[in-house]
């Protein structure tokens, strides 16, 4: 295994992670809700009175927030290595998989860990196995 060490950047994933971390504690703090995108995007699908605004409001700062880091550096370049089919069956699988599980990375990984939640624990445990599987075949056996 080799890092590619000009990309390596541990103090930026730092920040990152804590601000991430923060977030999600000023939220549960705050408004008494898990931060998972999957959960906060899914409520949309069947708002209940009152609660679309908030989630409108989030999924809109999700949106603008690179609009807003364009105006200060320039976005990171993204290299895609898939067909416009492969992104939409990897795109629907992950949708499948955050309702199976009963939510996505950041909502059992971040939010649900934090609550020493153990449906949560097994979710990334389950999370994570799947990911090295994944990646070893790719790599080792398709490739």
């Amino acid at each position: 295994m080799n890092i590619d060490w000009n990309h390596f950047t541990p103090w930026a994933s730092l920040a990152g992670g804590i601000i991430l971390g923060l977030a999600a504690a000023l939220f549960v703090l705050l408004n008494g809700r898990v931060l998972g995108i999957s959960g906060i995007l899914g409520g949309l699908v069947k708002p209940q009175a009152g609660d679309a605004g908030w989630r409108i409001a989030f999924i809109a700062g999700l949106i603008a927030a690179p609009v807003l880091w364009r105006l200060f550096a320039p976005l990171p370049v993204v290299r895609v290595e898939a067909g416009l089919p492969m992104l939409v069956i990897a795109g629907l699988l992950v949708g499948w998989g955050t309702r199976y599980g009963s939510g996505c990375t950041s909502g059992h990984g971040v939010c649900g860990l934090a609550r020493l939640s153990p449906r949560s624990l097994a979710a990334t445990l389950a999370f994570m196995a799947a990911g090295f599987a994944t990646v070893y075949i790719a790599r080792h056996l398709v490739a």
